[in-house]
């Protein structure tokens, strides 16, 4: 379903990345539209955009729609974004709130006749669709242009089709970080760990002061499939992670057992996990984060895992990021610590001259400096004024995210068909949260994710 021309070009180790992840980590804690548009098509105005102007149409009288799944701050956030481009340009643009799987919901937009202008895909298999489906539209000669000035061509790629490009990459996400309760550390003498073994000591000890040491939001089935990631692309290497991510080994490879046995470690020790295996399958990522950030020196848990983003949740507690609330990068399982990302791409369904301005906007630094200011934001964009981002902890990893060029890998279920890589209640979200509720059953649970894999991937 999927070609293989759509995955992440890059194929060098993830070491360097990591090693400056973990650097810049560790500095970061010790310092702490319609047919309307052609009314307007021949006025411009200029924006200053980092040192170069950004030229934007005047669209006075355009009205867009753009499409996402984003709720909450996230949401909020945004909306700022697209409102500073109303102000810009005269357009009047609308946010509509989407459902995952955004495909299907794109789906039922389109055949009511009433596609939005521009929606944000979170997944390279997503934008593939998209285009097959022959939905997507290519971006035009400025958002090119755009795009090409700020993005290294790795982040280039994945919003690829064959030679053609239909993804602007606005958001991204640093997807190998743990996040953890410093007061819980402190009591407990805990110190951060580098290695998978130290992060189980690291457990053990926060256990034996009186905290349950893991917070993991099982109900959302897309957090376990970042943390098999994980340990997937540290402990079995970023050729054999490339070869999964596009179904050319089987998920019952001995590799996968490897990690899924690894994972168990964890997951299937109840009193590590709060609530047990049946707490986690009720709770979902926003709780998750807030649970270990609330409570005082008593939370519900020590740590949680996920990325930068967890910052926009740390954010609804009186928890302060860099001093109650601090990280470090997911240790190292085997040789190199892994550097996982997602992201989410900007992709223009109702092509315009309104939609091409705002996929334009979206691509420079001018919209991504907005969001930054606010928090939970992570841009690829290079060109981003790291002084813009609100702490030195977020600071510190959008500078090493950039640092790391092409040398990371995308996040694996995002690059599979969505039926397999992202729908609730299906596939490997479905397949793992089954595995967290019973860690014992590793050969059944591979059994069932080949299955799911062979049939979305038809091969």
């Amino acid at each position: 379903m999927r070609s293989t021309s759509n995955t992440i070009r890059t194929r060098s180790t993830v070491k360097a990345a990591a090693t400056v992840l973990a650097g810049a980590l560790a500095l970061s804690l010790t310092a702490c539209g319609s047919d309307d548009d052609k009314s307007g098509a021949d006025e411009t105005t200029g924006t200053k955009a980092s040192g170069d102007a950004l030229t934007l149409p005047k669209l006075d009288g355009t009205t867009l729609e753009v499409a996402a799944v984003w709720t909450g701050p996230e949401q909020a956030n945004f909306k700022k974004v697209l409102a500073e481009f109303e102000k810009r340009t005269g357009a009047k643009v609308t946010f509509v709130p989407a459902q995952d799987p955004i495909i299907n919901f794109l789906g039922s937009k389109i055949a009511g006749g009433q596609p939005p202008d521009v929606a944000m895909l979170p997944q390279p298999g997503a934008i593939k669709q998209a285009v097959d489906k022959k939905w997507a539209k290519p971006l035009g000669p400025e958002a090119l242009k755009e795009l090409q000035k700020n993005y290294s061509q790795g982040w280039q790629d994945i919003g690829k089709v064959g030679s053609e490009q239909y993804g602007v990459y606005y958001k991204a996400a640093n997807k190998s970080l743990i996040w953890y309760n410093a007061k819980v550390f402190e009591n407990a003498g805990a110190s951060e760990p580098k290695t998978w073994d130290e992060l189980l000591s690291t457990a053990q000890t926060v256990y034996d002061s009186g905290v349950t040491p893991f917070s993991i939001p099982g109900a959302d089935g897309w957090p376990l499939t970042d943390w098999f990631e994980n340990v997937y692309l540290s402990q079995a290497g970023p050729e054999k992670y490339d070869q999964l991510a596009r179904h050319e080994i089987k998920w019952t490879d001995p590799s996968v057992k490897e990690a899924l046995t690894t994972l168990a470690q964890i997951w299937g020790k109840k009193d590590y996990v709060a609530g047990g295996a049946d707490g986690a399958l009720q709770t979902q990522f926003p709780n998750a984060v807030t649970q270990t950030f609330t409570g005082g020196d008593q939370p519900k848990a020590a740590m949680v895992y996920e990325g930068d983003f967890v910052q926009v949740n740390i954010a609804q507690t009186d928890a302060k990021v860099g001093t109650d609330a601090k990280v470090f990068p997911f240790p190292k399982v085997g040789d190199t610590a892994p550097v996982v990302s997602g992201g989410d791409a900007a992709v223009i369904l109702k092509d315009s001259q309104g939609a091409q301005a705002l996929a334009t906007f979206l691509a420079s630094p001018d919209a991504a400096e907005i969001q930054a200011k606010l928090g939970g934001y992570l841009s690829p964009n290079k060109n981003v004024d790291p002084a813009a981002y609100p702490n030195d902890v977020q600071r510190r990893i959008a500078e090493a995210l950039v640092a790391a060029g092409d040398d990371f890998r995308f996040d694996m279920s995002d690059q599979a068909p969505q039926a397999f890589g992202g729908t609730p209640g299906k596939g490997e979200w479905k397949d793992l949260q089954d595995f967290l509720k019973n860690p014992t059953d590793v050969a059944g649970i591979q059994a069932k994710l080949e299955s799911d894999a062979a049939a979305a991937y038809g091969n």
